[in-house]
């Protein structure tokens, strides 16, 4: 945002169990952003009011301008903080109108899957899930396949629909994410490593400078150097 109170350059991103890494930012130009869980219940009540829109995505993660109408009903929302007082009655209403413009917008096509539970994107949805919640854990992707109810070749393909990544490469991705919260409370690189299932020190450094730009002590060290506490880091959430 800047001094009016306006975002710049405003985007919005859907993806299916998003993990975002915010790589550059400082306390003189912050990263700014509204994250809004989407309910799978309002999505598809919506669904016979919202006529698809044409040309719709149908990827599991995509970025695309904000509109205008979109960009109004956030800072409605958003400036319900001054009124919490109104927030129960009119935050629903707000919220609504946000998933109503989303599912006329171009990225309408992954949350229409999204609010059906047998979708392809829902069942990947499934395994994604797991991997979050033991990313730390050694991954096969046969077990995932059954997981999702699709055969391996099948739930690959989609699964890189929906994420961009392997799931190899999703895993890595939350893992190097919650290697760098560690990181802010303890220097201890190897001892990083090990807690977030890596079981080489040295492909931790390597894959850790790959991602962040430098190795992982001086990583933690700018970090703390610039003040940057734990809230600001990114974890595999």
């Amino acid at each position: 945002y800047d001094q009016t109170r306006q975002p710049i350059l405003p985007a919005i991103i859907v993806a299916a169990q998003p993990a975002i890494v915010v790589v550059a930012a400082h306390p003189d130009r912050p990263y700014v952003a509204l994250s809004l869980t989407l309910d799978r219940e309002a999505l598809a009540a919506l669904l016979p009011d919202a006529p698809p829109a044409s040309g719709g995505r149908t990827a599991g993660f995509a970025v695309s301008p904000v509109t205008p109408h979109l960009l109004d009903a956030c800072l409605r929302l958003l400036a319900l903080l001054d009124t919490p007082e109104d927030a129960a009655v009119l935050a629903p209403l707000h919220e609504r109108e946000i998933l109503y413009r989303l599912l006329r917008g171009p990225q309408g096509g992954v949350l229409r899957q999204i609010a059906q539970a047998d979708s392809r994107l829902s069942q990947v949805r499934q395994a994604i899930a797991w991997i979050r919640e033991h990313f730390d854990e050694p991954l096969r992707v046969e077990a995932l396949a059954e997981i999702a109810g699709m055969s391996p070749a099948s739930f690959h393909r989609h699964f890189k629909a929906a994420t961009a990544m392997s799931p190899l490469q999703y895993q890595k991705v939350l893992r190097l994410q919650e290697a760098r919260r560690l990181l802010v409370i303890s220097a201890d690189a190897t001892r990083a490593a090990y807690r977030v299932g890596y079981e080489s020190a040295s492909q931790f450094s390597r894959e850790y400078a790959r991602m962040f730009g430098v190795p992982p002590s001086r990583d933690a060290e700018r970090l703390r150097g610039a003040g940057i506490g734990l809230p600001e880091i990114s974890s595999a959430a």
